[in-house]
């Protein structure tokens, strides 16, 4: 059997997994002096509550340990772990180490998403399908990985702070972008490991208009499942589907809320706009 595996990038919760055939190291978070694992322990607006009381949080990637313990439920089955991108996390390295310390590591295959939140949980619902439909899991893996190189990931923040802290952004730019209430747009870059600017404009819906255009030439249409993950900003989530609707004909949209571990990466506030190419068989 083959058996699939990932984190809580996929904002899934463990009661979700079970009901998706898949199976989660949650990510955790620091607040407050006191850490917990996200959706068992604390959730998004239950994390809100506790920053807008005045406290900083912190996250943290899953331990080697309980990686380790997911892949010895299975020992005699093929596992594919789809693993949030390298680099925005130590999310990926735990799951390889994991790997390495495992008895028989040859039948555990990791996999850099290069990506994470909505295309993540694209790949790994798509990874549980292919399972069901009898895929090998050399076959699984070379499409998955086909796949990851049509994301594309763009973050419009709210709170420059907050990504200052989290080092993907340098404090003078922050500082400079509340004093005169520039709109950013940052960009994945295409190994996944950073943050990139993108553009700067004046307005929400100036950044929309940019991240539109680049999607036109990408040539993103129908055939691209389309993502919209905020920390608690319907309003700016719902503006930005009718612009997305707009420009996209048929666009196959999907709005979330994001998980504690990345609205304290995002910060409160912010809107996600990402996509990924969707497989023939979906």
């Amino acid at each position: 059997m083959i058996k699939i595996l990932s984190d809580s990038s996929t904002l899934y919760s463990i009661k979700e997994e079970q009901a998706n055939n898949i199976d989660i190291a949650p990510l955790q978070v620091t607040i407050n002096n006191k850490t917990y694992t996200e959706f068992e322990d604390i959730d998004s607006k239950q994390l809100i509550d506790l920053i807008n009381e005045g406290h900083v949080p912190k996250s943290s990637q899953p331990s080697i340990g309980k990686v380790l313990e997911l892949y010895q439920r299975y020992p005699e089955d093929e596992i594919i772990n789809i693993s949030m991108a390298d680099g925005l996390s130590g999310t990926f390295q735990s799951a390889y180490t994991a790997k390495n310390l495992d008895e028989n590591s040859e039948r555990i295959e990791v996999i850099n998403s290069k990506t994470l939140c909505g295309p993540h949980r694209y790949l790994v619902d798509l990874a549980v399908k292919l399972v069901e439909k009898g895929y090998t899991k050399e076959r699984i893996i070379k499409d998955i990985k086909e796949l990851i190189e049509s994301s594309k990931s763009f973050l419009i923040p709210n709170d420059f702070d907050f990504l200052v802290r989290g080092g993907r952004l340098s404090p003078i730019v922050g500082k400079i972008g509340s004093a005169i209430k520039l709109v950013p747009v940052l960009s994945l870059s295409k190994d996944g490991t950073t943050l990139e600017k993108f553009a700067t404009t004046r307005s929400f819906k100036k950044a929309m208009a940019k991240i539109c255009d680049y999607l036109h030439e990408l040539k993103v249409d129908d055939s691209y499942k389309i993502y919209i993950t905020h920390g608690f900003s319907e309003n700016l989530a719902k503006e930005a589907k009718e612009i997305l609707l707009n420009k996209i004909k048929n666009a196959d949209i999907v709005t979330r809320i994001l998980s504690p571990a990345f609205i304290t990466q995002g910060g409160p506030g912010c809107v996600a706009i990402q996509v990924i190419k969707r497989h023939v068989i979906d």
